[in-house]
């Protein structure tokens, strides 16, 4: 059995770059950075920052090309995948990305670029829809088991 599976939460580096290739599908690729918070062998706290490349295909191309601006929160859940190509000098180079089967926009902070666009109309429709609690207190001896 074999596994290829990625999942990714963090922040944009760099708006993406929306193109279409010669058969008319859309593809999109921005940066994503991660932030790893550890201790040392010494206990001091270290961070270390990851950067990852994404590639995004067709419909959810267009709409991260759209909505998406630098610093944004964003999570990616795909595969990777490494390609290779001969250089201009001659050297062999490689690049391993992220292919992208879903990208999931984070809350947008006020004052970032691109603000100022409007969501799409599927996540406008959710914005008010969240899980009604109990005012009462659960007491743990009501529950039967």
């Amino acid at each position: 059995m074999y596994l290829n599976k990625v999942m990714i939460i963090g922040n944009l580096t760099r708006d993406p770059e929306l193109k279409a290739i010669p058969s008319g599908q859309q593809v999109c690729t921005f940066s994503v950075a991660t932030n790893r918070v550890y201790k040392d062998k010494d206990g001091q706290q270290q961070k270390a920052t990851e950067f990852h490349n994404v590639v995004v295909w067709g419909r959810q191309a267009e709409t991260s090309g759209q909505y998406l601006r630098k610093g944004q929160s964003v999570l990616v859940e795909g595969r990777l995948q490494t390609r290779s190509w001969d250089g201009q000098d001659g050297k062999k180079n490689y690049r391993t990305e992220i292919v992208a089967d879903r990208v999931q926009f984070g809350p947008k902070s006020t004052g970032s670029p691109g603000s100022e666009k409007e969501p799409p109309q599927e996540a406008k429709k959710d914005e008010g829809a969240g899980i009604q609690y109990p005012q009462e207190e659960i007491n743990a001896e009501d529950i039967p088991f």
